[in-house]
């Protein structure tokens, strides 16, 4: 991971991460670490229970892993973005929740295709939101069209 990280930054790459949290210490310098709740809570030693207790894990979680960044995954209740110092909740958008198989995956792929696209850490984590909130109203690992992603976010369905 050191080597991924220097190499990356040297060539203006941002390093995402969906974290194992025995490997905490692996991600010094990450762009964005994205752990859930529960993988918060743990490397955290803190219950999160509300915005306040996720908005402190966020920045416990930041000085554990010496990452630029950390988004905290809170399933129904949301998402938490530390971005530097600045926090950000976001309120989940999911309507129905039918299996979270997948979620986190999807929402790293969301980021990260957000952030090549050039948005910002608080844009991409509202599209990941809203992607995520998609794939979780199905059965089993799902993926999303651009055109279910466009209809989520209020625009047209586009395929």
């Amino acid at each position: 991971m050191t080597r991924v990280v220097t190499a990356a930054k040297a060539h203006g790459i941002p390093v995402l991460v969906d974290p194992k949290i025995p490997h905490i210490d692996y991600y010094e310098g990450a762009t964005l670490v994205t752990p859930n709740h529960h993988e918060a809570e743990v490397a955290t030693h803190r219950r999160i229970r509300n915005d306040g207790d996720a908005g402190e894990a966020a920045r416990v979680f930041q000085q554990r892993a010496r990452s630029e960044n950390v988004l905290i995954t809170r399933g129904e209740h949301g998402m938490c973005l530390l971005d530097g110092s600045n926090l950000t909740h976001l309120p989940a958008v999911a309507r129905e929740v039918s299996d979270v198989t997948g979620a986190g995956d999807t929402v790293i792929a969301a980021l990260a295709l957000s952030i090549a696209a050039g948005a910002t850490l608080v844009e991409a984590a509202t599209l990941a939101n809203h992607a995520a909130g998609v794939v979780v109203g199905r059965f089993g690992a799902a993926t999303l069209t651009q055109g279910e992603l466009l209809q989520a976010l209020g625009g047209s369905r586009e395929d």
